[in-house]
């Protein structure tokens, strides 16, 4: 055989062993249901094998071609793909400290509002770097940012807000952005838990990520799509993409792809810093970076992934609407979630808060013991952890504005259960059952 024809018969080989010993087993009642789980089939193994073969292994082809999707269908201009979310958190807010950036930069001291209802990789590159995170509530049933509440966390230290789409509802994008523009703030959107979302703003419909000046995804297994390990940081701002894709390259002026010489025509001709005039500009350093970069396997499986998103998006918002209208009869028991005004979610779970007289500590148990997996949201209130034990005691390194009346209601009441696309209304009707008993 030649090379070409060995390469087509693995892959042929390859899609049979999938769909042979790949296939989704029968749903039994009972049986486990977990919050979340990889959907995928030959295409997405056959990518992988593909990459594999070629043994590129770093950043490559399916990297560049996974980038230029993504940011099509999200409708931005750059998209640089990361190692996970959390990197993709990192990345976005290291990018806001750029020395580039002048009087607008992130410097250590300075402000960043955020909400502790959450995950704490939002927040962790904040403590990290030396800014304060300023904590503000959030609202139930939609459990995202109480935008009144933002004029009082403003100070003259604030520099960004940095704050997620909770569970794949957006926040009030409209009030959030106005807010960052009236008083010249950055806007991160943790997009990590919402790619799919949807809000209208300005009459037009908008990508979740996209309305603010950096967004983020992550494509860790159990979300919306997945390539295992990986994540991606997205803007329309080519500034701030010239920064991300430096400090996630190392720190490196220079914008050469791997493998690539002299992009710029003008390798050893140039003056920077304090370095000799004609340094080679491959070796030349304006950011403290790191290395954030995937492997082109990981950028395959995205790819295939990606070709399948909408209809995952569809099938998370069938889900959704098929448990909220199974469980309407018990809303004396449970609080249901809301959409936000003028979005269409891409629902990551389904979020619950137990009403008076209803124990969690009880519901979650029961739910558990019939096979359902449950999830709290996150953190619940992420000062009441001990990665917050130093800065409670000394009050200092960050900031709270209010009471968080709600985030500890979340911390003591609330509970999710997933919606994935894998779903049979099979299995979300057994769902239902055992969260009815679990009330009653």
């Amino acid at each position: 055989m030649t090379e070409q024809e060995m390469h087509d018969k693995i892959l042929e080989m390859v899609r049979e062993y999938c769909d042979t010993y790949h296939k989704e087993k029968p749903y039994h009642e009972g049986d486990r249901i977990p919050y979340a789980s990889r959907v995928y089939d030959h295409e997405e193994m056959c990518n992988l094998v593909d990459s594999a073969l070629e043994f590129w292994l770093t950043s490559g082809r399916y990297v560049k071609q996974f980038e230029a999707d993504l940011a099509k269908y999200l409708g931005v201009k750059y998209v640089s793909v990361v190692n996970s979310g959390s990197s993709a958190n990192l990345l976005a807010f290291m990018t806001l400290t750029s020395p580039l950036l002048g009087e607008r930069r992130i410097r250590r001291g300075d402000e960043v509002i955020t909400v502790a209802a959450g995950f704490p990789t939002t927040v962790s590159p904040i403590v990290n770097y030396g800014a304060v995170p300023v904590f503000v509530d959030v609202t139930i049933p939609q459990y995202n940012i109480d935008v009144t509440k933002l004029e009082a966390a403003l100070s003259d230290k604030t520099k960004a807000v940095m704050i997620a789409h909770t569970l794949g509802n957006p926040f009030d994008l409209r009030a959030v952005k106005d807010f960052c523009d009236k008083h010249n703030l950055w806007l991160v959107e943790d997009n990590c838990d919402a790619l799919g979302s949807l809000y209208t703003i300005d009459g037009e419909e908008k990508f979740t990520g996209s309305v603010g000046d950096l967004g983020t995804s992550s494509f860790y297994p159990p979300h919306h799509m997945t390539m295992g390990q990986g994540g991606a940081v997205y803007t329309s701002n080519p500034l701030l993409n010239k920064i991300a894709r430096s400090m996630r390259d190392w720190g490196r002026d220079c914008v050469c792809a791997s493998g690539e010489d002299n992009h710029c025509g003008h390798r050893f001709d140039g003056q920077y810093g304090e370095l000799p005039k004609g340094y080679d500009h491959k070796y030349v350093y304006s950011h403290f970076g790191l290395n954030l970069n995937i492997t082109d396997m990981q950028a395959a499986v995205g790819c295939a992934q990606l070709k399948k998103f909408p209809s995952f998006v569809e099938r998370r918002r069938h889900n959704f609407d098929y448990l909220k209208n199974g469980l309407k009869d018990i809303e004396d028991k449970l609080i249901l979630p809301e959409p936000c005004a003028n979005s269409n979610p891409s629902w990551f779970g389904f979020l619950m808060t137990c009403r008076e007289g209803v124990d969690r500590k009880k519901v979650v148990p029961y739910i558990e013991s019939k096979g359902v997996q449950t999830r709290m949201l996150f953190a619940g209130n992420l000062i009441k952890h001990p990665c917050f034990n130093e800065m409670r005691e000394t009050g200092e390194g960050y900031r709270v504005v209010g009471s968080l009346e709600n985030t500890d209601r979340i911390m003591n009441d609330t509970f999710w259960i997933g919606v994935y696309p894998g779903m049979t209304d099979e299995k979300l009707d057994y769902m239902i059952k055992v969260i009815k008993e679990a009330v009653r």
